[in-house]
């Protein structure tokens, strides 16, 4: 049986088949339609329809992805951890986003409490299982080393700080929520992005296999954040300063003569 495949057994219904069945299609199309969406997203004008409607499916499909993959991991044939982890991980990172670009400014609810609570439990947990693969016989958890519960580990820790210090400012306003939102965002769809296009190999042409080129989509995200986030701050310090132009220099000159 494919390791992919939710383990039904043997004569079971053929309704509980079909459900293992449309479970896995809705995750497949759920991260497709999540990478297509995040990419033209990131790459379409900001505020624009176009941006407005994939960011929505965006969300939307990769709240679906990530939680059938949390939930449908763990009874795979060969359960793989990180996956729970990465689908947890996703969740609370698109949710936060989500909520960050629609909050008023300068507010914040209980949902940035519980969003903390979670991200310390990544935390936690990847540093449980870190440890767990470390003193196993074979160096890993399945065939999971602890090199991958650090990266879990690391993206948690750096958005449980951003969580606790938003709380304690009461909210955030302003470039400081676009880049929460916009970096947020950006490491869901480099996770989803990692998840397929190194994960999935096995389903590509074997020509593809061990590719380099494979690294091209899931760094891509990681520029394109970078890119932003370096506009945005510099974009609303430059818009922040008068142009010196020469009524402003004249206006200037009569206020201080």
């Amino acid at each position: 049986m494919n390791d992919n495949l939710l383990h039904v057994p043997a004569g079971s219904p053929w309704w509980l088949f079909a459900a293992a069945n449309l479970v896995l299609f809705l995750h497949i199309a759920g991260g497709s339609a999540g990478i297509v969406s995040g990419f033209v997203a990131l790459l379409s004008r900001k505020g624009g329809r176009a941006h407005r409607v994939a960011g929505t499916v965006f969300f939307v499909s990769m709240l679906v992805m990530a939680t059938i993959g949390a939930g449908a991991s763990p009874f795979l044939p060969k359960p793989e951890m990180p996956n729970v982890f990465a689908g947890i991980l996703v969740i609370y990172l698109i949710a936060t986003s989500w909520v960050a670009i629609r909050r008023r400014n300068g507010s914040i609810g209980r949902f940035e409490f519980v969003g903390l609570a979670i991200a310390l439990g990544v935390v936690a947990a990847g540093a449980l299982f870190a440890q767990m693969a470390r003193n196993s016989t074979t160096g890993t958890i399945g065939n999971t080393p602890p090199q991958a519960f650090y990266v879990f580990m690391i993206v948690g820790a750096i958005g449980a700080a951003g969580d606790l210090r938003m709380i304690l400012r009461g909210g955030i306003s302003g470039p400081a929520r676009i880049a929460r939102h916009l970096w947020r965002m950006c490491i869901a769809l480099t996770i989803a992005s990692g998840s397929f296009f190194l994960g999935q190999q096995k389903i590509m042409p074997a020509s593809m296999h061990g590719s380099p080129w494979l690294f091209v989509p899931v760094l891509a995200p990681l520029l394109l954040m970078v890119f932003w986030l370096v506009r945005v701050r510099l974009g609303n310090r430059f818009k922040s300063r008068p142009i010196a132009t020469k009524e402003n220099r004249s206006a200037l000159s009569g206020e201080t003569s």
